[in-house]
């Protein structure tokens, strides 16, 4: 497994867990589309992203690498309010479980919550949705070669 797919699972492991004490809590995916019903807890996605630097660091060869993950929520309410508040709450949520384990068990060197940006959808079978997408800023170091 690379490094970058180590750091991308451990992200996502991460927010299984500290999702999954919510009430009700969270559909929390990797790199899936999002179903055509949104859970009752809404649903977390975390997306590969891309890396944003490779830095080489020369002696011993190695690379820091600066990676752009992104995880996405969705949630659904009966009404903007609703909506506004559940997912105030999962982005609150996601940034704790983050930022109380930034180096994702040793995975990564630093793990760093980006801005939220928000968006209003229209789902079939809800009358409206609330996404919000959240950059999450993985570093890491790898030896060799930048792919490994």
């Amino acid at each position: 497994m690379s490094a970058r797919e180590s750091a991308i699972a451990a992200l996502h492991s991460r927010l299984v867990t500290a999702l999954a004490i919510r009430n009700p809590a969270p559909l929390v995916l990797r790199g899936e589309t999002i179903p055509q019903r949104i859970a009752p807890g809404g649903i977390v996605v975390v997306r590969d992203g891309e890396a944003v630097e490779e830095t080489p660091i020369l002696s011993p060869l190695a690379w820091q690498i600066e990676h752009r993950a992104e995880v996405e929520i969705t949630v659904a309410g009966a009404t903007p309010a609703a909506r506004n508040t559940m997912l105030d709450a999962l982005l609150v949520d996601v940034a704790a479980a983050i930022t109380a384990n930034r180096t994702l068990g040793g995975t990564v060197e630093w793990a760093q919550p980006g801005s939220a940006a928000f968006e209003d959808v229209e789902f079939e079978g809800a009358a409206a949705a609330r996404a919000a997408a959240i950059p999450v800023t993985l570093w890491f170091t790898v030896a060799g070669s930048p792919l490994a």
